[in-house]
């Protein structure tokens, strides 16, 4: 005897829809780069070209915010990083699930992603924090201490990301 789909099941009180969200936990917010989202994996080299250009565009959106916000707004250091970091991670998560790995949509590589990330904000913040602290206080040298935090963040991103979470089904 087959077991019956979940078509076929009672639904008790509750509607198909109802039910669906009953259960349902939001997927993160997609960007709409390509429609074809199968798990296919592309060569390396397509990977590593890809990942660099959407690196360069995020660390545009972290240090553009983290310089805006520190040396136009006052805001502390550590603080400016902190947002400028979850403002640029948030656009490479966007860009990169979809244009970059080409992985469908998936909770747990969602939910994997958000703790490298939580990882590489301690990194990259502590990193920057540092030797943000060790060098005389300016704009070059805030950019500079950015360079190797930002550099450090992306070798650890890159290599997770590929070895385990966008393997993740």
């Amino acid at each position: 005897m087959s077991t019956p789909s979940h078509d076929d099941r009672p639904n008790d009180d509750w509607s198909a829809e109802d039910s669906e969200l009953q259960h349902h936990v939001p997927l993160p917010v997609e960007l709409p780069l390509t429609e074809n989202i199968a798990d296919e994996a592309m060569d390396l080299k397509t990977q590593i070209i890809r990942f660099l250009a959407t690196g360069v565009l995020s660390a545009i959106v972290d240090q553009g915010v983290n310089l805006l916000l520190h040396f136009v707004f006052g805001v502390g250091v550590t603080l400016a990083k902190a947002i400028g970091f979850v403002l640029g991670t948030t656009t490479a998560y966007l860009i990169n699930r979809r244009w970059t790995f080409n992985a469908a949509p998936s909770r747990a590589r969602f939910f994997a992603v958000v703790a490298l990330y939580a990882v590489t904000f301690a990194v990259q913040v502590g990193i920057y924090t540092w030797l943000y602290q060790a060098f005389p206080d300016g704009f070059w040298f805030a950019n500079l201490s950015f360079v190797v935090a930002q550099g450090t963040a992306t070798v650890i991103n890159f290599v997770v990301q590929r070895a385990v979470i966008f393997k993740i089904r």
